[in-house]
């Protein structure tokens, strides 16, 4: 037997063609490792073995003889399931659309309906239910497979309220498949899949890739991030978002890395000190979590957050020492740093880096900026976090920074191949293979982001020094959060007005975890709302109570079902004085003056966002 090829796959010009050659080159190889929820025993499976379940699942879908580039939607958690259906459909020329596994149902119905989606792969009943529920008008959708439910039979199944539409359980659907034989496979100019982001107009847009897109940005990101074979991924990100799908999902595969698919979020700490990643592709939220455990820690004990706050000095100063980075308030580095950084890796630094799990190689960050005083504190401590920049229309990374040249201050170089510059209004542009083809059945969103000859305008102003790109604001009024969901704030201010409890509202959430709202109340509907919960409502006590909160978050919700979930607003501060023209809240144009109400209600905001 020949030994495995190690090198990474690096020729091939589609996401289909690239597996066959990881399988090709490392068959017996550990591709994936999930967690088997009947066993509780974590199960391995080798590139060979994964090419099997992917071809069964290809010839369930052949069977089907959807349309030639019919859409198939995907509706799962991150896990095989998710990798099987994504390849299958691939491998057939048909296009997967990811759905975020957690969207509301109406969000869920509306890009079902815009994509014209032939399949629905879901999850689990309740999941279809809710999107019927919505009355989404589905004419193209031919079949819905749920893959979980395991105890469902046929004719629970059938019972379902799916009007023409069969659902059909995993099983039966994969015992129905009929070989698929040689099929030619998708063209490098063909699309890989359409993956809906939020837009200025309130909908999800999506965002038209092509393999050849998709392939080039994942080669340039190869060249940048160099994983290997011995490399363990953990991931968690949902595969709905373009970051995942490269950087966690095919970058592996070009590499002949293993992907260990974490059971959720919330048990994340602990998937981390069990496989114990060597990478780690996250957004800023999870370096967030970790950071505001340690302050808690740390504030109640003086001793411990004395050495905490120097182990972070020295190991900064070396940091930006080693990076060629000049001194800043820390200092430059002095004669005993090296001397006293062994003890304190060993003390301080180590124990916080087990907490991911002891092996970090590199750990990207993404989909938003890392605040500065985190970035400070684990680079610090020695984990290699490398930020970097992109957005799905360009298949997403433009630029990132490196192990060997790493300013967190920056988003760091363009990757190989891509063009940036600086247009007007100090706008970033980009140029290249990974740029998208455009938005679905939207022509004229289009034109508005991309010239005739290639240039995206990215929306988001920067400089460009010494090759670095600087991100120094945003021109398109869009808030992003720390886990990198974007929300168009106007649209959703606009639905939210629409209930007569609100007279004005700006929601927030700019790089925080969750969106919030300020919210001022109509006083005639607030005084009814206020006795029916049993509040007096002149009491300005009332405004801040948490049945009151509960409320208001509740009719929010409601006026906000059409948007994403991660849109919705999770937490309120309630007011009855209007913002007018004369109290600086608002423009002579009537618009809100956003920065002067951060600053008005800068104590409430803290609250808001404070550690929990």
């Amino acid at each position: 037997m020949s030994a495995p090829d190690d090198s990474p796959v690096t020729d091939a010009l589609t996401l289909p063609a690239l597996l066959a050659a990881r399988i090709a080159r490392t068959p017996d190889r550990e591709a994936y490792r999930a967690f088997d929820p009947t066993t509780r025993r974590w199960q391995s499976l080798s590139w060979a073995e994964a090419g099997t379940r992917v071809a069964r699942w290809r010839d369930a879908l052949a069977a089907m003889d959807l349309p030639e580039a019919g859409r198939v939607a995907i509706l799962q958690p991150n896990g095989l399931n998710a990798m099987c259906i994504d390849q299958a459909a691939m491998a057939l020329g048909r296009v997967p659309v990811p759905l975020h596994a957690i969207d509301n149902p109406g969000s869920i119905g509306y890009i079902l309906a815009d994509s014209a989606a032939s399949l629905l792969v879901l999850e689990t009943r309740r999941q279809w239910e809710a999107i019927l529920h919505t009355g989404a008008i589905l004419p193209a959708l031919r079949a819905v497979v749920v893959t979980g439910d395991p105890t469902a039979s046929p004719e629970d199944l059938s019972r379902l309220p799916s009007a023409h539409v069969p659902v059909l359980g995993l099983a039966d659907w994969l015992a129905a498949g009929v070989p698929a034989g040689d099929h030619p496979g998708p063209g490098p100019e063909d699309l890989a899949t359409i993956v809906y982001t939020s837009g200025t107009t309130g909908r999800p847009k999506g965002v038209k890739l092509s393999h050849r897109n998709v392939v080039a940005n994942l080669m340039a990101v190869l060249q940048c991030v160099a994983p290997t074979p011995r490399d363990l991924f953990l991931s968690f990100l949902p595969l709905s978002h373009t970051f995942e799908r490269t950087v966690g999902y095919y970058l592996p595969i070009a590499s002949g890395s293993c992907v260990a698919y974490a059971r959720s979020v919330a048990e994340l700490p602990q998937d981390m000190l069990t496989q114990r990643p060597t990478v780690l592709v996250s957004v800023p939220r999870i370096y967030e979590r970790v950071y505001a455990r340690l302050q808690e820690v740390l504030s109640a004990s003086p001793l411990k957050a004395w050495l905490m706050d120097w182990t972070v000095a020295v190991g900064w100063r070396r940091f930006r020492a080693r990076h060629e980075l000049p001194p800043d308030a820390d200092g430059a580095p002095r004669l005993w740093d090296a001397l006293v950084w062994p003890f304190l890796s060993l003390l301080v630094a180590r124990p916080v880096l087990a907490r991911f799990g002891g092996r970090i190689r590199v750990a990207v960050s993404g989909g938003a900026a890392l605040p500065a005083a985190v970035a400070r504190t684990f680079l610090g401590l020695g984990l290699p976090i490398v930020q970097g920049y992109g957005m799905t229309e360009t298949a997403p990374i433009v630029s990132a920074n490196t192990l060997d040249s790493n300013d967190p201050m920056s988003v760091g170089r363009p990757l190989p191949g891509v063009m940036v510059r600086i247009g007007e209004n100090r706008e970033l542009q980009v140029k290249g293979p990974s740029v998208m083809q455009g938005y679905w059945h939207r022509d004229e969103d289009t034109a508005k982001v991309l010239t005739p000859d290639g240039w995206l305008g990215t929306g988001d102003q920067a400089e460009i020094l010494d090759g670095r790109i600087y991100i120094r604001g945003r021109i398109k009024d869009i808030i992003v959060t720390s886990t990198g969901e974007k929300i168009p704030p106007v649209d959703l201010e606009q639905s939210l007005c629409e209930d007569p409890l609100i007279a004005q509202v700006c929601v927030v959430g700019e790089n925080k975890p969750f969106i919030g709202a300020l919210v001022v109340l109509h006083e005639e509907e607030w005084r009814r709302l206020a006795f029916s919960l049993g509040l007096d409502w002149q009491d300005p006590a009332s405004l801040r109570s948490a049945v009151a909160h509960e409320a208001v978050l509740k009719r929010l919700a409601q006026r906000a079902a059409s948007f994403p979930r991660y849109a919705v607003p999770r937490a309120v501060v309630l007011s009855l004085e209007p913002w007018t023209i004369e109290n600086t809240m608002l423009t002579p144009t009537l618009k809100l003056k956003r920065p002067n109400l951060m600053a008005r209600f800068e104590n409430e905001l803290r609250t808001m966002y404070a550690p929990r």
